[in-house]
């Protein structure tokens, strides 16, 4: 009882101190929280809507991962809903027409499709949308020229009853009204709804009034879902092999499967980056009660000298980490749920509207939560706990603060550069490896070591770098300067220590930015040397162009030529008797002058010709694949082709990497017209001298097809620096989280080396020192520390950086780019951190009273 009253005291005593680190563990265990609850909520939500839109057995087309890509959804026949109605134990049969390949666009030519990756989807209009939507204006959809849209879409885009919109699917276009708005009574998963009548759903979405793309049947009283499946089954007999037969049990595991792969990518992502948030914590923690246990020295000394045994002083230590970590935990706990509603409105801005009544937080959550700020809290005071047992009695007679230990100092040392040189043997042989996939398990030994090296080595480098980085910014403010420099060197374990927090979040922004960098810089000198057509035209949302587009865009005028691209599903039997699954690119005989593919063998315009086709080096190797072998090619959906190796390509390219090519006319030969796939790309060449002429008669081409884009090499360019852009920012955002608490720690040891140092102030106040002369020095050291910390991280990150670019170089990202206006604008920024930390600090020393800080005792 009197241990834990001790702690009680000494917590409650130093409240202020501890309160940065609570924030620091407030900050780690919300992330933490939130990230579980958000993604449980999202969960639950779609397991929910999953259930109401279930049908008691579902029969649709076996996916098959190799068909072609025409643009319409599989099908299974019309008729075959007459034999499932006849199946014992069959309710009703309710038939679905339903596509994703579509666009909608609104009178104004505007598409109505979602900015977030979410589909447009067109289906019936029948008794299972009941269960997810109600109309709350208008009525249900009747004939070929009426639809209903959803709420959510109509809402943001301003569209109303009476309105025309026109729906651009593979089939065709077509124009209809909108007569009726339809609202969830769930979740809207984030996608653009458009319902049709049975009919026109068929005709216009999947090209023929005798197909459907499911039934979704109804089980009789009495009969149970199990029992349904298994008699459709046997009702198919062995033609059931051909689709895919499932209970509404199995139906939801089914969409939740494709929806959890990417609930889990966000999921373990965020937790990730809350790792490196708790990871950082653990500085400003053990930082925190070093300092304390520094400044309680006498006390500790007058508790042993009373009788106190060690167990005792490690016990009070243990449990003040103990009430830090709790009372942290508990606000973090709360905090996660607030940043969960958060995350549930910036998910409802991008069209998937959450309700917050479907928040959910399970029991596992908060105990999480606890568990991680306590055992962190606990690890990290473990260290300075035990110091504070090494106290002995003598000690009350000495000023407050203990002696550095030298032997210990040159021990953790050693062991630094030890660790340090292996990070770096390991990031040298990641950097020569000849394959990325095992050079990538090297890479990572070489940064977790590597950075372990320098949390350890951090004292020793300190006295050096810190030195360094003085003369150039400390020692022009004169004796300020030199007394700010000599406080940063005091105690390099604490300097290193605060610094090493920082480290750790500006080396993942430097090594992002040199892999990022370097992606752009490698895709646009690909572009450069191998991209010789004057404009790309593709999809803004991914999807085949459809035969409408293609013929608007090869019947432009001023250009010379336009290259058609699709990519055929295939099987290939090579030489040495492997089948091997393959991806033919095929495309015009224009496609070899405008993608100047480099072949190591044969002439690559030889393939484009009848019945042949090229290999990429890699597959020809490991084959014993040569130019004027025959190789079997069984593409998906058509007759079987003999085609002729032609030229061998080189490897050494980001652009097509590992393509086969061969010609589209060759693939059209052995595809029937509805198995052949819709053009993913064009690329067009402009006639001499009219360019300019050539991109407005491309754009205008495709004027009505506003989720079609005509970029020339420029803008190609900055399209793809605009995406790495907009995932770095978004990795950015995440890791500030780290950053933040790393700039806590750098106040609270200020705000503790202040009070630490009270006597100390006093006394350069007596002899002259100014309050403004004061402040500065205070915020001077903090710039020095965090400028350490950012040279250190900075560094790190672009060694990290550059041997990540060497193993990306082997898929042909082969250009390393130093980004350094980033690397001087963090670096600068960190100098900018450093200043604005010390605030608070500052201010409290120039405040103190001369007289009563040099009686302190």
């Amino acid at each position: 009882m009197t241990v834990l009253k001790t702690s009680m005291r000494n917590f409650l005593a130093h409240k202020g101190r501890m309160a940065l680190s609570a924030v620091a563990v407030l900050l780690s265990v919300a992330f933490v929280c939130g990230t579980l609850v958000f993604t449980d909520t999202m969960n639950a939500t779609f397991d929910k809507l999953f259930a109401n839109t279930a049908s008691d057995v579902s029969v649709g087309p076996k996916k098959d991962d190799d068909a072609q890509v025409t643009g319409k959804p599989e099908t299974l026949p019309a008729a075959l809903r007459e034999k499932l109605a006849k199946v014992d134990g069959v309710a009703g049969v309710e038939p679905h027409a339903t596509s994703k390949q579509l666009t909608v666009v609104n009178d104004k030519n505007k598409s109505l499709s979602p900015t977030s990756g979410a589909p447009t989807v067109g289906t019936n209009w029948g008794d299972s949308q009941k269960k997810s939507v109600e109309i709350t204006s208008g009525h249900e959809p009747h004939g070929p020229a009426e639809a209903v849209l959803d709420a959510d879409t109509a809402g943001k885009h301003g569209v109303k009853t009476g309105d025309k919109l026109r729906v651009i699917a593979a089939p065709g276009d077509f124009t209809v009204s909108v007569v009726g708005i339809a609202t969830f009574k769930t979740t809207n998963p984030g996608a653009a709804l458009l319902y049709f009548d049975t009919p026109t759903a068929q005709a216009k979405l999947l090209g023929s009034t005798g197909e459907f793309s499911g039934y979704g049947l109804t089980a009789a009283s009495g009969v149970s879902d199990e029992q349904l499946k298994q008699r459709v089954s046997e009702a198919l007999g062995s033609s059931a092999r051909d689709y895919a037969v499932r209970t509404a049990a199995e139906t939801k595991e089914e969409n939740k499967k494709d929806i959890g792969s990417l609930l889990d990518v966000m999921k373990y992502a965020l937790l990730g980056f809350a790792g490196i948030a708790v990871l950082v914590g653990v500085f400003l923690i053990v930082n925190t009660f070093s300092m304390l246990v520094a400044q309680r020295t006498r006390e500790i000394g007058l508790m042993r000298a009373i009788g106190s045994g060690r167990a005792q002083i490690l016990k009070s230590v243990l449990t003040e980490a103990l009430l830090l970590g709790v009372v942290g935990s508990v606000l973090g706990i709360g905090g996660g749920i607030g940043l969960a509603v958060g995350l549930m409105k910036v998910m409802g801005s991008m069209g998937m509207k959450l309700d917050m009544g479907e928040l959910t937080i399970k029991a596992t959550t908060p105990v999480v939560g606890l568990a991680i700020g306590v055992l962190v809290t606990l690890l990290a005071s473990l260290v300075p706990a035990f110091k504070a047992t090494r106290i002995s009695p003598m000690s009350a007679l000495r000023d407050a603060g203990t002696p550095a230990d030298g032997k210990a100092g040159k021990v953790r040392a050693s062991i630094g550069l030890v660790l340090t040189a292996l990070g770096g043997l390991a990031l040298a042989a990641a950097a020569k490896a000849d394959d990325a996939a095992a050079g990538s398990g090297v890479l990572a030994l070489g940064v977790l070591l590597s950075l372990i090296g320098f949390i350890v080595v951090g004292p020793l480098l300190a006295g050096f770098v810190v030195r360094a980085i003085s003369v150039v910014v400390l020692r022009v403010f004169g004796p300020v300067g030199r007394l700010a420099e000599r406080n940063a060197l005091r105690n390099p374990r604490r300097t290193g220590a605060t610094a090493s927090a920082l480290m750790i979040g500006l080396a993942l922004v430097a090594a992002l930015s040199v892999v990022g960098s370097s992606m752009v810089a490698s895709a646009t000198d690909q572009l450069d040397k191998s991209v010789g057509a004057d404009f790309i035209v593709q999809s803004e949302n991914q999807q085949p162009l459809s035969p409408a587009v293609v013929k608007a865009v090869t019947s432009a005028g001023h250009v010379e030529h336009v290259s058609e691209y699709a990519v055929v599903s295939a099987k290939i039997t090579t030489p040495d008797g492997k089948t091997v699954t393959q991806r033919l690119s095929a495309a015009s005989s224009t496609y070899a002058d405008d993608v100047r593919a480099e072949t190591v063998k044969g002439n690559l315009k030889d393939a484009y010709g009848k019945d042949a086709m090229s290999v990429p080096e890699g597959f020809a190797k490991d084959h014993g694949i040569k130019p004027g072998d025959r190789l079997k090619v069984a593409m998906a959906g058509g007759r079987p082709a003999e085609l002729t190796v032609k030229a061998v390509t080189s490897d050494d390219t980001s652009i097509d990497q590992g393509a086969v090519y061969t010609n589209i006319a060759t693939a059209r030969t052995y595809l029937p017209a509805d198995k052949m796939p819709l053009d993913f790309m064009l690329l067009a060449k402009a006639a001499d001298g009219r360019t300019k002429e050539a991109a407005a008669a491309l754009k205008a081409s495709v004027e009505q097809y506003p989720q079609i884009k005509v970029r020339d090499q420029s803008d190609y360019k900055k399209l793809i620096q605009d995406q790495v852009g907009q995932l770095l920012n978004i990795i950015y955002g995440l890791l500030a989280l780290a950053i933040i608490v790393a700039i806590l720690g750098v106040v609270n040891t200020l705000a503790l080396s202040v009070v630490e140092r009270t006597r100390e102030i006093g006394l350069m106040r007596a002899i002259g020192l100014s309050r403004r002369q004061m402040r500065r020095m205070i915020r001077l050291e903090s710039v020095v520390i965090a400028l350490f910390g950012a040279l250190l991280g900075l560094g790190l990150g672009m060694a990290w950086g550059t041997t990540a670019q060497k193993l990306l170089a082997l898929q042909g990202l082969g250009v390393l780019d130093i980004p350094w206006p980033t690397i001087t604008a963090v670096f600068l920024g960190s100098a900018v951190v450093g200043l604005l930390a010390a605030l608070v600090p500052a201010f409290r020393a120039g405040r103190m009273n001369v007289l009563n800080a040099i009686a302190t005792d």
